[in-house]
């Protein structure tokens, strides 16, 4: 977009540059286009050897022949300061045609212009070409200089301008300096505008400044209420600041309006749901974009969804997830989640063999699943298998107390229905 508006305005300048056009019309042009105090100078127009060479150059130029239209400029030797800053301006603009002859061209539009000799309208139009040369080739210091010359000279308040301005701090770094150029361009746009609104609240964010981020993204949000990033980038900026509350609510807005189409925006929802006490919210909201294939099914997200199943009390469906993880990854420990799992809901059979599967995988548990397994059995009435895991659990120094507490209580139930252990 920059080189073709570049290649629109070199020909201008081109062409503006090799025409005679009469003193009378100089003068309305220049008047047009620089601040009402502005001291003007005399215009003028080229001398006739100069003008006979513009003119060859301007035929040369209309044949597409650029190199024989700079070989006969290059050959114009003047000593008059209008003819030769008239000169440097059509070498300059042709340059800028010319692929890799950027910075060239630069170097011969500045000459143009350093007298201030031209006419008003093309010493800003030349000051200006010179900035959007710069910003292209990515010397932002200079761009920066010659809008602000721009801007000086003509007086005029211009969006462009104080947007392009506004991106040469940013490629600068000097973030600060981004908001005074970019809140005037958002003043001057026709219709707003996302890239600036996105440049100021970016001034922001890279200075840490996180208040007045979210207030550019609250305000953005309102304006392109229809734009799913927006939404989904203000919900993430209240998570940085952790205002919980406003980011489930964003994200919520979001998900109604179907802007949630990225794995990374779903977890953020599910993970919200969590932060502010809503487990089953959470599960089920991650249970569907894992079925849906949006969120891949992999053992951390599984585990998530039973996590937050067990947190919502609903055990069988946390035991189904753990289950599932369980077989991804081939940890004990999920194994042993998911036989708690069943063990809450009195499928005691189901939690002693999720247990089982969590030793011989190798847990180092080892004596809390025994315990366990010892509650599975005691309150399935299998007293005889109860005690075997009492014993194996006493083993353990970190349920040994627990187990020795466990084996009168065993033995006395055993005894009264004549079970021998």
């Amino acid at each position: 977009m920059m080189k073709k508006h570049l290649k629109h305005l070199c020909m201008v300048s081109v062409i503006s540059a090799a025409v005679i056009i009469p003193t009378s019309v100089y003068a309305q042009v220049s008047a047009a286009i620089v601040c009402p105090d502005y001291k003007r100078g005399t215009t003028n127009i080229p001398g006739q050897k100069v003008g006979k060479k513009v003119g060859k150059a301007l035929e040369a130029y209309n044949l597409d022949l650029i190199d024989d239209a700079l070989d006969i400029l290059y050959e114009i030797d003047t000593s008059n300061k209008f003819d030769r800053a008239f000169s440097d301006r059509f070498i300059g603009s042709l340059l800028a045609t010319q692929k890799g002859k950027g910075k060239l061209s630069i170097e011969y539009l500045k000459k143009s212009v350093a007298p201030n000799k031209l006419n008003d309208s093309e010493q800003a139009g030349t000051i200006k070409l010179i900035a959007d040369l710069s910003l292209q080739e990515e010397e932002y210091d200079t761009a920066i200089k010659y809008y602000q010359d721009w801007l000086d000279l003509t007086c005029k308040q211009d969006f462009d301008i104080y947007f392009r301005m506004a991106n040469a701090y940013y490629q600068t770094k000097r973030y600060a300096e981004i908001i005074a150029p970019i809140n005037k361009a958002i003043s001057l746009s026709e219709k707003p505008n996302k890239t600036a609104y996105a440049l100021k609240m970016t001034s922001f964010y890279n200075r840490k400044m996180y208040k007045e981020t979210i207030e550019v993204q609250e305000e953005t949000v309102r304006i392109f209420p229809d734009d799913k990033t927006q939404w989904t980038q203000l919900g993430f900026f209240y998570m940085l600041v952790e205002d919980h509350k406003k980011a489930l609510s964003t994200f919520e807005i979001a998900h109604s309006q179907g802007f949630l189409t990225k794995s990374a925006e779903v977890k953020a929802l599910s993970q919200l749901y969590s932060m502010n006490n809503i487990p089953i919210k959470a599960a089920k909201i991650l249970e569907k974009y894992v079925d849906s294939g949006l969120v891949k099914r992999e053992e951390r997200m599984l585990t998530s969804i039973g996590s937050s199943y067990q947190q919502s009390r609903e055990f069988l469906e946390s035991a189904n997830f753990y289950g599932q993880s369980a077989l991804l990854a081939s940890d004990p420990d999920l194994y042993q989640k998911q036989g708690m799992s069943y063990y809450a809901v009195e499928k005691y059979d189901d939690a002693i063999a999720a247990l089982q599967k969590a030793l011989d995988g190798g847990s180092d548990k080892v004596g809390a699943i025994h315990l366990a397994m010892m509650q599975a059995s005691f309150d399935n009435g299998d007293f005889k298998t109860a005690y075997k895991h009492a014993k194996e659990a006493k083993k353990d120094k970190t349920t040994s107390r627990n187990a020795r507490s466990w084996e009168p209580y065993i033995k006395e139930k055993a005894k009264n229905r004549n079970i021998k252990l």
